[in-house]
């Protein structure tokens, strides 16, 4: 056991509502500066006791081809997860049942030879195209630097877009709270494809936004409003165990309990899923990234407490329904 999994271990609870069916809809698997997250240590986390019935690989840029066409390379990412997981097939626990892979949409058209190798790569577990765009100005703020202001708007981004309709794939979004209305007009360009902004729209407080966190808050409320105004945008609700939301869950001496970890979460996760409404929803794990900050069973825990608000059919939603309609799952 590391450093950090000790750390991570201070804290153990037992499942809360322990049948309710999960899909974990975006988790990766990767071997990253010394990190490896492959199928052992995510089928660990799985049995924390909470019900995950299914789960969904969202692309990480791990695995690609060392050779042959640039635009071909990521295809290995997908090679790897089928070969990863197969010895799950019929298992407890579909793991990967859906695949969110990564392709390059600034190729414009031709980014549907692209899209046409990943289905033959991943032929029955393909559902989206995650092509990452978070970009910040500041150098304290990690992203992607070569995605510059105005990619969602750029013609020939939009023209690789386009191809996603017609081979049935949504769009995963990754991008910080600033960038939501490029993704707003987006939407409104392509309203027959469905978009899924990952890890509640990426509301920073990092570096500059920290200065001014109130202000930057009520900005990501007021960006993730005017986003609900799509109805082909859907949101992961998750993923704030990472940098950009600088919860500062990772610094502590003990990691968080599930009613610690509720309280911390809930000023982003509760308007989020009252703007959008619970059916537009899904909770997510974001593991191993979120993995920073807290384990596995008591993140479930903790959204527990924070859907016990709701109505049965929308926790319903929250916990499974939403991920496996979207994704088309089951």
């Amino acid at each position: 056991m590391n450093a950090h999994d000790a750390w991570l271990a201070l804290v153990t609870e037992e499942p809360l509502d322990p049948d309710l069916p999960i899909c974990d809809p975006h988790h990766h698997l990767w071997d990253r500066e010394g990190q490896r997250y492959f199928l052992p240590e995510l089928q660990a986390d799985l049995a924390c006791g909470h019900n995950v019935v299914s789960t969904v690989f969202v692309e990480c840029t791990a695995f690609y081809r060392t050779d042959g066409p640039l635009e071909l390379r990521p295809v290995g990412e997908l090679e790897f997860v089928e070969r990863e997981v197969a010895p799950t097939s019929g298992g407890a626990v579909a793991i990967a049942e859906g695949i969110v892979a990564y392709a390059d949409l600034r190729l414009g058209a031709r980014v549907g030879e692209v899209l046409d190798a990943l289905r033959a790569a991943s032929p029955t577990r393909l559902r989206g195209i995650r092509h990452a765009v978070a970009w910040d100005a500041s150098p304290d703020i990690g992203g992607y630097k070569d995605m510059p202001p105005g990619t969602l708007l750029d013609a020939r981004f939009r023209e690789g877009f386009g191809q996603l309709a017609s081979r049935g794939l949504s769009y995963d979004a990754w991008l910080y709270h600033p960038q939501i209305a490029e993704l707003i007009d987006l939407a409104r360009a392509f309203p027959e494809i469905t978009i899924v902004l990952d890890h509640v729209g990426g509301p920073l407080h990092l570096g500059v936004y920290g200065t001014f966190r109130e202000e930057a808050y009520h900005h990501w409320r007021h960006a993730i409003a005017a986003a609900a105004r799509c109805p082909n945008i859907v949101v992961k609700v998750g993923g704030l165990g990472q940098a950009n939301p600088a919860l500062g869950l990772d610094r502590r001496p003990t990691p968080p309990t599930s009613v610690e970890l509720a309280d911390a979460l809930a000023p982003y996760v509760l308007p989020v899923i009252d703007t959008f409404g619970p059916h537009r929803c899904m909770f997510e794990s974001n593991f191993p990234v979120d993995k920073a900050s807290f384990s596995y069973g008591v993140m479930w825990n903790a959204f527990k407490r924070l859907a016990a608000r709701y109505a049965t059919d929308e926790r319903a939603a929250l916990f499974c329904g939403t991920a496996a309609r979207v994704y088309r799952l089951g």
